[in-house]
């Protein structure tokens, strides 16, 4: 059993498939699972260091701590919820947020990712909310799906060529021509 193997088998969810559905690569699934997990906590952890700014006079950062934490935590019962097995409704959330698109993910993510790093302009609002967003963006790449294979993709090319050559040469003044070849002026 390799290593990817056993680490699939770990964060494998009771009920989910065997084989899976989309083709996405192993290492983009499970990064992203990661990089939401870990984000969650550090933008807790970060949200938390935010609501300290109080003591300063800064509620805009106190609000912008509160969103991280809650937005942190959203991404912990989504990505692992494993974490919050004490909270009776984790489990059923997580499995309805699983069976949505990639793209609702992304767009979420990079959505409650935001307001903390317009609200208090900081290294820990930015790196809190950045990882979140960060994990938006990797659910964003896992929607646009995998690739065309290379035959596939250099036909379209020369289609595309073949047919931006057929047409005349399109600029945006007509009869217009170089310097070098035009004849001198009379």
């Amino acid at each position: 059993m390799s290593f990817m193997e056993k680490v699939g088998t770990i964060w494998k969810r009771p009920g989910e498939d065997v084989v899976p559905k989309d083709e996405v690569p192993l290492w983009l699934k499970y990064g992203a699972r990661a990089l939401g997990t870990c984000g969650g906590g550090i933008a807790i952890f970060l949200g938390l260091w935010n609501c300290f700014s109080i003591l300063l006079g800064g509620v805009e950062c106190l609000l912008s701590g509160m969103w991280q934490m809650i937005a942190g935590f959203v991404v912990i019962v989504i990505e692992a919820p494993c974490c919050c097995f004490f909270i009776d409704f984790v489990h059923t959330f997580s499995d309805w947020a699983d069976k949505r698109p990639f793209w609702h993910r992304a767009v979420f993510y990079v959505s409650i990712g935001f307001p903390p790093i317009v609200m208090c302009i900081g290294i820990s609002s930015f790196f809190g909310g950045g990882l979140i967003i960060g994990c938006g963006v990797l659910y964003g790449i896992m929607a646009l799906g995998k690739k065309a294979p290379l035959e596939e993709m250099r036909v379209q090319a020369a289609q595309q060529q073949l047919g931006n050559s057929n047409k005349s040469n399109l600029n945006l003044v007509e009869n217009a021509t170089s310097i070098s070849i035009s004849p001198p002026p009379v």
